[in-house]
């Protein structure tokens, strides 16, 4: 009878499981994404090379880059998000087991007036499964392993961010290291221009106005080099910050801001989608929720529920164990939800409306990347232009810096055209140190939003240019 029974019982389930398809996400859904077919600049792309890292031939920097994948709070954070959503799809996965348990009741009770007292012990082992005739615990588990996926993506392109982070952060104090000291010559400069104009005053050779004016720029460069001291102290102290150091302002790094000659592989936009790890975790987010709108649908279906036990029960506790005492049973059973207010069909519009917002998530994501490496790609032109500009702009500066206090020795000139002449070197100088930094930052992040992989401790022979 109770085979029959549940025989009925899943009749009725498969004819009620036609409505089971729910899924709105096609499987070729991102091969129908409209992509154009080559980056603006490049129409023939080769290949991306996936070991930018190797790049930056410097032991300190891979050294740094290692020890912040080690010890960075933020992507231990994220590392811990994954084990979590690992053992969220151990959660998910185990309702498609059946559940053993073991219990053992002990009880008295009075039976009559006259306080007679009768005891009874059970000890049960019972077994419960539900069966999953239309897949709502499958997408349920579904639903958990695309959002574990999601996380290690996540986690992945952390790494990714974190490695050009401090890259960034490591040109970030070479630049001011050099500022720093492109200051303090200005200073020694600055000093010497006052020495030789106090001596000509004394001699009556420059006005008074010319020595007022050299102690004043004598002392706006002293508070210069002060306030470049704390960006230095700053820009330090975040490279400890992201390697998982005391932000002391100690670590020493020596090294220049040297230019990298060697162009960057592109690859084609369409690829993009598949390699970088934010695309791909965004995608996962998406068949998430189409997996959650599923089974939010499938809570409306009835659940059918399959409960065997097989136990003992004695009045005396060291008879429990006896043949006499078994027994077992055996039920099955279906529930269907009839009413609660709209409470399931709510339910299920909002894993609808959530799908729509993580599918356009994940389309305004796509676009980012996108705009993230044309950008990377247009500044890469622009910034390479500037640098030489930029560069014969300080070579000419530095002329006319010599030629106008030259000029002024003789008479042929005024101490503010020395002045102008001294600050548009420097000016030029400073810029050429910023726009060699913004040169190789700006390579990071080509590498970064192209979804780049990277490779510690390893070099290739990659052309330099020292200037």
């Amino acid at each position: 009878m109770l085979q029959k029974t549940t025989l009925y019982l899943a009749v009725g389930c498969l004819l009620l499981s036609g409505c089971n398809s729910t899924s709105e996400i096609a499987s070729d859904y991102r091969s129908n994404i409209n992509v154009p077919t080559h980056w603006q600049k490049d129409e023939q792309s080769k290949p991306i090379k996936i070991e930018w890292l190797a790049q930056f031939q410097n032991p300190q920097l891979h050294a740094l880059v290692s020890h912040a994948l080690q010890n960075n709070h933020a992507l231990t954070q994220q590392q811990l998000a994954v084990e979590s959503a690992r053992q969220q799809l151990i959660i998910s996965g185990s309702a498609l087991w059946p559940t053993l348990d073991l219990s053992f009741d002990s009880s008295k009770r009075r039976t009559s007036r006259e306080g007679a007292i009768a005891s009874s012990q059970s000890l049960d082992l019972s077994i419960k499964y539900e069966l999953d005739l239309w897949g709502k615990l499958s997408a349920n588990e579904q639903r958990a392993n695309l959002v574990f996926m999601a996380q290690q993506a996540t986690y992945l392109q952390q790494q990714y961010e974190l490695v050009a982070h401090v890259i960034t952060a490591w040109f970030s104090v070479i630049e001011a290291n050099q500022q720093q000291a492109l200051l303090v010559e200005r200073v020694a400069l600055v000093a010497q221009n006052l020495d030789i104009i106090e001596s000509g005053y004394q001699k009556g050779l420059n006005s008074a106005l010319d020595v007022y004016l050299a102690r004043s720029e004598y002392n706006n460069e002293q508070a210069k080099v002060e306030s470049q001291h704390a960006v230095q102290l700053n820009t330090v102290r975040e490279l400890e910050r992201l390697v998982g150091h005391y932000p002391a302002g100690v670590i020493a790094v020596d090294a220049d801001l040297t230019l990298l000659k060697s162009d960057v592989s592109f690859g084609l936009p369409s690829e993009l989608i598949t390699r970088k790890p934010q695309l791909v975790a965004s995608w996962y987010q998406l068949l998430a929720k189409d997996a959650e709108l599923a089974y939010a649908h499938k809570q409306r279906f009835p659940s059918i529920n399959l409960n065997m036990g097989y136990g003992f029960n004695h009045d005396e506790l060291g008879q429990l164990l006896s043949g006499s005492a078994l027994g077992w049973s055996l039920l099955a059973g279906m529930t269907a939800p009839i009413f609660n207010a709209g409470k399931l069909a709510a339910n299920e519009a909002i894993a609808h409306i959530e799908l729509k917002r993580t599918e356009q998530n994940y389309l305004n994501t796509l676009q980012d990347a996108f705009l993230a490496v044309e950008n990377a790609i247009t500044a890469e032109d622009s910034l390479q232009a500037r640098y030489q500009q930029t560069r014969d702009a300080a070579d000419h500066a530095q002329f006319a810096q010599l030629l106008s206090f030259e000029q002024y020795l003789k008479g042929l000139s005024t101490y503010t055209t020395v002045l102008d002449a001294q600050k548009r070197s420097f000016e030029a100088q400073s810029n050429l140190i910023s726009i060699k930094k913004q040169l190789l930052t700006n390579r990071v992040a080509l590498h970064v939003a192209l979804g780049g992989d990277f490779q510690l401790t390893h070099y290739e022979e990659v052309p330099h240019e020292n200037n």
